[in-house]
């Protein structure tokens, strides 16, 4: 199949600054007043572009989903990121064409900018965008609409929360002027935001907007800076307003991030990127985080569209591909889908491709941190180590204990001490937050040294601040407990279990004890193991300290599709033993794996509770013959007298004569094997049932029930067979005298 026809470079970089130029226009013209001097800047920037498109003629373009046509080509591949970005934009405002057939005047884009800017919704009502612009518009300027018969009547309803309403542009300002929102509808906004991608990936681009210099050339730094404030805006609400959804919302970022511009990301990534809100070290967690979960293929192709646009690999590409691929394995994965990526433009089509990628593949590759200091500074910096070495020497014996308490170990069980003070002593609602996340940040940092004693001490104080309903550091405490189990940090702590000693597995248990049901989410690959290793069983006795408040926890775990993780999960239940468990349970025991079956069978028939007999009766009655025998096979197989209450309650409340004919059969043949004397009641009451005209049935329950206590054997079994053969029915009396 042929390629698509594409428009010379010249005219690809004009359309693409054209395109920049109307979409940056709008989104500051969204943002500010009329008057306002960056909205004169960027009218000036727009009728510059269409000038220079123009050249003295019409000029005029198609709009697809995601390519701007001029005369049926489209813009090179090199220049189709902003005009692929702008097409979605006018394409989500229904525009078709738009021809620029005279100079536009400033008034004119005054009136465009109104018009793109203003809520699809509102313009489709007026008619559509070319009926609006024909009534209010410029005649230099004209705009062809799709066919609004054809569009969906539901098309804004999934994209209601990427409106660009007076919510929308408060919080965009708010993040360009580094504010935290405080209006609830801005807060409310910012939760549905961090949902979706899109919306994310929209909010960043409307930030980076303003960020350009007079001639439409990005300013990085300043845009980088922007998104980072922009992520840091909708983590921190999603941190305090519902911090469950942290990990979710760590991963859309990502997602959001794979789609920006590879320059803007790259500068964020780099660490360059000057984003004064919150402390650098939220800063960098946020970005570190981001960068760790997005995937094989979304670096590669970062790096293949980087490379592509340097056209050779920089020691500062080398650094960020260092920081988001970590291991020799994943890099060598990567870079061999970077050159297949290559290998599809005209970059990687060029003679020299194969010499200019070696050297970046060695730079890479080879890329160690080296420091960027002088040979002088270095050697300077090599002979600290020495001199404090004969400083120390020096010190005389009576300072040699003062000396000691410099050591690090003591400055950092200072720095604990102080700063659990500090938590306590708080008394400013206004300051609390801020003291917490500090207090939360130093956890992290114990945890990554594997200081689990002072990081136990750390969170132990947090969480008695927590416990105490008047204290004004409580609310502030609970949040940054839970933060700390989603940290990174603890994830690393958490997987290092299996290689733990005892005592620090027992300190890092006290830790997950302090932080509640959250830390279980860190242990759920120990609890995946199919094998009993050291670190499923640790984490097992975490899990098991939390009671029934684990039981939410385990959710993911019973929905995995691995077999052992969903048995693991059972066993957990019916140790935890707790009612709430049972629908966890139940939905276990429709699955097809006879371990799993046999496991949640057994954790029900140690739960004490009524509704854990009425699960297996559910799934006894709606199983297939198949699965039905394998749950009984399961009750059976315990062997243990836990499960005769289970099955003595399916007897009685099942109808032995109707559609619970063969469960009420199966339950007897069940406590058979594993009956005592809880059972007879249930099976003498069994066998004396009747129904009129459903003799063969009839013969069956009183049969299997007579079989069943005899098989029970106890003298209260045979008393029942006794009693059945002087005082039961006809029927009754012959099979009794015959058993």
């Amino acid at each position: 199949m042929a390629d698509a026809p594409t428009l010379s470079p010249e005219a690809s970089r004009s359309v693409s600054a054209l395109a920049r130029s109307l979409v940056a226009a709008a989104r500051v013209w969204a943002l500010y007043p009329p008057d306002h001097p960056a909205v004169r800047g960027a009218l000036e920037r727009l009728q510059s572009a269409i000038a220079q498109t123009r050249a003295g003629g019409a000029f005029s373009f198609a709009v697809t989903p995601d390519a701007l046509l001029v005369g049926g080509a489209a813009v090179a591949a090199r220049d189709a990121g902003a005009a692929a970005e702008t097409a979605r934009w006018l394409h989500d405002r229904d525009v078709l064409a738009m021809t620029f057939a005279g100079d536009a005047t400033v008034d004119g884009l005054q009136r465009l900018l109104g018009l793109l800017c203003e809520d699809a919704r509102v313009i489709r009502r007026g008619g559509g965008p070319a009926q609006v612009w024909a009534r209010d518009g410029d005649r230099a300027i004209d705009i062809e609409q799709i066919d609004l018969s054809h569009v969906l009547d539901d098309r804004d309803a999934p994209t209601a929360v990427r409106r660009k309403d007076d919510v929308w542009r408060a919080i965009v300002r708010g993040v360009l002027d580094r504010r935290r929102p405080t209006d609830a509808s801005a807060q409310a906004r910012l939760l549905e935001m961090a949902e979706d991608v899109g919306a994310i990936g929209e909010l960043a681009a409307d930030v980076i907007a303003p960020h350009h210099t007079v001639d439409g050339s990005p300013m990085l730094t300043s845009q980088a800076a922007a998104v980072v404030a922009a992520y840091h805006h909708l983590f921190s609400i999603v941190d305090v307003m519902s911090p469950d959804r942290k990990a979710e919302v760590m991963q859309n970022l990502a997602t959001a991030t794979a789609s920006l511009n590879p320059q803007v990301v790259m500068q964020m990534l780099s660490g360059t990127a000057d984003a004064p809100v919150g402390s650098d070290a939220e800063r960098a967690a946020l970005v570190a985080g981001v960068a760790a979960l997005m995937d094989e293929e979304q670096v590669a192709r970062l790096l293949a569209t980087t490379l592509a646009a340097e056209g050779q690999a920089s020691e500062r590409l080398a650094s960020v591909f260092n920081t988001i691929a970590t291991d020799d394995d994943r890099k060598q994965r990567v870079l061999t889908m970077t050159r297949r990526m290559l290998g599809e433009t005209d970059f990687g089509r060029r003679d020299a491709f194969q010499n200019l990628w070696t050297s970046m593949e060695q730079l890479l590759l080879s890329y160690n941190e080296r420091p960027f200091v002088s040979a002088a500074y270095r050697a300077g910096l090599d002979q600290v180590g020495a001199r404090a070495e004969r400083m120390a020497a020096d010190v005389p014996p009576e300072l040699a204990a003062l000396v000691e308490t410099l050591g690090q170990d003591n400055v950092r069980r200072l720095s604990v001490r102080l700063l659990i003070d500090l938590l306590k002593l708080e008394r400013d609602p206004q300051r609390a937050p801020e003291l917490a996340n500090d207090v939360a940040a130093l956890a992290e940092d114990l945890l990554l040294a594997g200081d689990y004693d002072s990081a136990l001490a750390v969170v132990a104080a947090l969480q008695e601040e927590a416990a105490q309903a008047t204290a004004v550091t409580s609310e502030s405490s609970r949040v940054a407990l839970d933060g700390i189990a989603g940290t990174l940090a603890f994830r690393e702590a958490a997987g290092l279990l299996d290689e733990m000693s005892a005592a620090e597995a027992a300190q890092f248990a006290a830790i997950c004890s302090r932080i509640g049901p959250a830390a279980a989410d860190a242990l759920r690959p120990h609890l995946e193991e199919e094998t009993l290793t050291t670190g499923r069983a640790r984490a097992a006795d975490v899990v098991r300290g939390y009671g029934a408040r684990a039981v939410t926890r385990l959710a993911p775990l019973a929905g995995s599709p691995q077999w052992a993780a969903r048995r693991n999960a059972a066993d957990l239940l019916g140790e935890l033993g707790a009612a709430e468990g049972v629908p966890l349970l139940q939905s276990l025991l429709r699955g097809q794996d006879a371990r799993v079956t046999t496991a949640a069978v057994r954790a029900l028939a140690s739960i004490k509770d009524p509704a854990a007999a009425r699960a297996v009766h559910t799934v006894l009655r709606a199983a297939t013959g198949e699965q039905r025998r394998a749950v009984v096979d399961a009750l059976v197989a315990l062997r243990d007298a836990r499960v005769v209450p289970v099955l003595v309650r399916i007897i009685e409340e099942s109808d032995p004569f109707g559609a619970d004919h063969a469960i009420v059969l199966e339950s007897a043949a069940a406590l058979s094997q594993v009956g005592d004397d809880h059972a007879v009641p249930a099976l003498a009451a069994l066998m004396r049932r009747r129904k009129l005209f459903s003799p063969g049935r009839t013969r069956a329950v009183k049969a299997g029930s007579l079989a069943a206590l005899r098989s029970i054997g106890t003298p209260a079994a045979h008393g029942a067979i006794d009693e059945a053969a002087r005082t039961g029915d006809r029927v009754l009396r012959r099979l009794a005298r015959g058993a």
